[in-house]
């Protein structure tokens, strides 16, 4: 049997503070190597999206959190210059808020000043579009 062509699922999360401060990590990776991102990654096999967005959130940093609503589907072919990823974003409720860089992150942290940060992939669309939902 041939196995199919298919688009990697990834995750992404867009966790907001009481303060309004979004959570971002720095990338240490290409592509993107030092622009910030939204928390996430690829799912892994037998795990589902909501499971694979909270794994991906505590490893890359450190928070706990619980999915609050799903903002939407990536699937623009050209989202990712790697290799064409599907990514499914959710808004996510931070049940702590120490947090600590892991994984792919070189950074961590929750950022006040997030409307002029210069954003990985297409992680400017997922905030605005998560924003828009939450009608702000």
């Amino acid at each position: 049997m041939t196995k199919p062509n298919s688009p990697a699922l990834t995750v992404d999360c867009v966790v907001f503070d009481a303060a309004g401060r979004l959570l971002l990590i720095r990338r240490a990776n290409e592509p993107f190597q030092n622009r910030y991102a939204l928390p996430g990654g690829f799912v892994e096999s037998g795990e589902t999206v909501e499971a694979a967005a909270l794994r991906e959130l505590k490893e890359e940093t450190g928070i706990d959190g619980r999915i609050d609503r799903l903002i939407g589907v990536y699937s623009d072919p050209d989202r990712d210059p790697r290799a064409h990823n599907v990514s499914v974003a959710f808004l996510v409720a931070p049940i702590d808020l120490v947090v600590k860089a892991g994984a792919d992150a070189a950074a961590a942290a929750f950022i006040s000043d997030w409307r002029n940060v210069r954003f990985a992939f297409d992680h400017a669309k997922i905030v605005a579009d998560a924003c828009k939902l939450m009608g702000q």
